[in-house]
């Protein structure tokens, strides 16, 4: 090759270049309205005060137990028992039963709607954790923008959660998952009393009279491998008498203002699920609207299964302002005796549909970093 060609191809290659179309210049966005301004400043702010508030949590809790330190010492100087300032931790038990929550609703959300949600899920895991007989709980539709938000915002802190399952498929992928893990014999779980109960006697499973959505065909028999899975919703006609073991009840992880009419439900029978609604009805009288979150449902099952008792359970958990009443017997005293603790006002903002059952949720549970909780249906 003579010296003179490779001066040939550079100038044939600043000419290909220089004749090369120019790229087209990017479309300028619109401009933000004002509120739109508002939004995205309050929102830069909040982000570049998360490590203050952070600083914050700490030195409260810090401050928290030095308190609680201060106080078990005097008690134990002043003469009272060990036993009695240091109580045992109450045991708890895991049972053969799964309750999944179906997070695979994110294109029906807001922004808000997902923080919301994520709360949410943060109490569910506190709730079975901490319950006197708890289940296995998973995670279904694990994806998008929540498990962003949790792998970002809340630093990873789900994956800290112990007797948690996440499945990004959905709530069907999980529940053949738990089956699995509630099929083991050395740690599936052991039958607690109601649950028992529900293998003793024979569970009732009788279509109501009115269907909340009537379809135009009836609810088909499930196939074989999907009758142990029971998706909860309101607009199911059947109500829920008794859990069962070795089952896997899925709740509808779902904030949408009440938007979206009987989405759970058709979801369930697109899939062949069977579908039932809790029985809030024929226990509580409600003063306000019925609505309760995802986590409430989850909590009043895990009530359920330590109580044996839907009324108890009920009473136990949905909160004091929304002026529920338990339905007496004739000849039971009127009086209610009401021991819930005061945190639920703090805590709850509204969401799922307790009329008869849960479908949709709203959170109530303090997630780190966000505080904001909007309303759902059920």
């Amino acid at each position: 090759m003579s010296s003179s060609e490779p001066a040939a191809q550079a100038s044939e290659n600043t000419i290909s270049t220089s004749e090369a179309p120019a790229p087209a210049p990017a479309q300028e966005q619109p401009p933000l309205s004002k509120n739109a301004q508002k939004r995205l400043r309050k929102a830069q702010e909040w982000e570049a005060a998360a490590d203050d508030r952070r600083a914050k949590r700490k030195e409260k809790r810090k401050a928290t137990k030095i308190r609680q330190r201060e106080e078990r010492s005097a008690l134990l100087a002043s003469g009272v028992d060990r036993s009695v300032v240091y109580p045992s931790k109450r045991p708890s038990t895991l049972v053969p039963l799964s309750i999944i929550v179906d997070c695979d609703f994110e294109q029906y959300m807001t922004d808000k709607e997902r923080i919301s949600l994520s709360s949410q899920v943060t109490r569910c895991y506190s709730d079975n954790r901490n319950a006197r007989y708890r289940s296995w709980l998973w995670m279904a539709g694990w994806n998008g923008k929540l498990v962003e938000r949790f792998e970002t915002v809340l630093n990873n802190s789900h994956k800290n959660w112990k007797g948690v399952g996440f499945c990004e498929g959905d709530f069907v992928a999980a529940s053949l998952l738990a089956k699995e893990k509630m099929k083991s014999k050395e740690d599936g779980g052991e039958l607690c009393p109601s649950l028992q109960r529900s293998v003793d006697e024979e569970v009732k499973w009788e279509r109501d009279e009115k269907d909340p959505i009537p379809m135009p065909d009836p609810e088909p028999e499930p196939a074989e491998e999907l009758k142990d899975i029971v998706y909860l919703t309101s607009d199911s006609p059947y109500t829920l008498h008794r859990l069962e073991p070795h089952k896997s009840y899925i709740v509808g992880g779902l904030v949408d203002k009440n938007r979206e009419k009987g989405l759970c439900y058709k979801r369930a029978r697109a899939k062949g699920i069977r579908t039932a609604r809790l029985p809030i009805g024929e226990f509580m009288a409600m003063q306000t609207r019925q609505v309760l979150t995802t986590n409430h449902v989850v909590e009043i099952m895990l009530k359920w299964m330590e109580f044996d008792d839907w009324g108890k359970a009920f009473e136990a958990v949905i909160p004091k302002r929304k002026g529920g009443v338990l339905k007496r017997k004739p000849g039971e005293s009127e009086e209610v005796e009401d021991d819930r603790d005061s945190e639920d006002e703090e805590r709850d903002d509204g969401g799922v549909s307790t009329e008869h059952a849960p479908e949709h949720a709203e959170p109530m549970a303090e997630a780190p970093d966000e505080a904001s909780v909007p309303e759902a249906q059920a």
